[in-house]
């Protein structure tokens, strides 16, 4: 009876933590999209900054952090310190921006399934300069997510999507988005080595310590010198209040959906978190068709399809490796 008492209570939490990353990013999502392809107020402007999202992101990630390691640290210490975040912190600082600088020129739909082929430059980079050979399922993965990207930018957008841009230009916007993957891989690797250096840093370290060198460069960048961007995004939401809002309302909703993201990994593994963030991105995909106006036509639909197809075979593959290695934990 206990154990049924406790195994539900593990599909409560469960259950919990896929709303909580479904709802947060979903509707980070629409957020994101109506930031980028609204028109503003009585003289309809758009908000042509996108990058001072980054750095709005930045301070309200740096605040929930301080926070909750407040709150929930109990005193420990011996996690990285904060100087050691400041090469991590200049990728993550330029990596996002093009990510979302990128939704000038293409789609969210389209940033979305870019952004969602992180496997391809790691096995390129993997293969080519480490010489790591990869296995035949592996490189299915890698085909299925390439094919249906390329299909996708291949395909014809439809004019009312293209009207909502500010600037169409899918080679520039795709290849903004491959920047920011590459930009994110370094980042990643680096926090894995700071993690293995500092065994004692938990989660709220690292988004301390990663939003701490992204607030100092992205306000050096963007308020460094008179007649910066950030001058001109301030202006622009003091003029045009609802756009603060929506602003205020994308970076919280991205500090809650980190705070999901480490209770997923804490309580289920990492696999678990990649299942539910993956099956996040379809469904933003999803929402943006239905509910932003962003119609698809059949062969994108079959793009996107594909890519999620590949994404799910390499969760799996992930899945079945855990499994033999749990096994022979437990043989030995």
């Amino acid at each position: 009876m206990k154990s049924h008492g406790s195994g539900l209570r593990r599909v409560l939490v469960l259950a919990f933590c896929v709303a909580g990353i479904w709802s947060a990013y979903i509707y980070q999502g629409v957020l994101q999209e109506t930031i980028s392809t609204k028109r503003f107020g009585s003289d309809k402007k758009r908000f042509e900054h996108l990058a001072f999202l980054n750095l709005a992101q930045n301070v309200i990630c740096l605040i929930w952090s301080f926070v909750m390691i407040k709150l929930w640290s109990n005193g420990r210490s011996g996690g990285a310190p904060w100087w050691s975040y400041w090469s991590a912190g200049i990728t993550n600082t330029i990596g996002p921006a093009m990510g979302i600088e990128a939704l000038k020129y293409i789609s969210y739909p389209a940033q979305v399934l870019a952004k969602s082929s992180k496997m391809i430059p790691v096995m390129l980079m993997g293969a080519l300069v480490y010489g790591i050979r990869y296995t035949f399922p592996e490189y299915v993965c890698t085909l299925l997510v390439a094919g249906g990207v390329s299909m996708f930018a291949l395909s014809k957008t439809s004019s009312k999507t293209i009207s909502k841009l500010a600037h169409p230009n899918a080679p520039l916007g795709y290849g903004l988005c491959f920047v920011n993957l590459a930009f994110d891989g370094f980042t990643n690797a680096t926090q894995d080595s700071l993690t293995a250096r500092y065994p004692k840093t938990s989660a709220w370290d690292i988004m301390l310590g990663m939003n701490l060198w992204g607030t100092i460069y992205n306000t050096v960048f963007m308020f460094g010198w008179p007649g910066g961007i950030g001058y001109e995004a301030v202006t622009f939401c003091k003029q045009h209040p609802e756009a603060a809002w929506d602003i205020f309302l994308y970076c919280l909703c991205g500090a809650v959906g980190q705070n999901f993201i480490f209770l997923t990994i804490s309580r289920f593994g990492s696999l678990t978190n990649t299942t539910i963030t993956t099956t996040r991105k379809f469904v933003s995909i999803v929402v943006s068709s239905l509910l932003s106006g962003n119609p698809l036509s059949r062969k994108q639909w079959g793009s996107v399809i594909m890519v999620f197809s590949g994404l799910s075979y390499q969760i799996y593959l992930k899945w079945r490796k855990l499994r033999r290695l749990e096994k022979k934990t437990k043989h030995m």
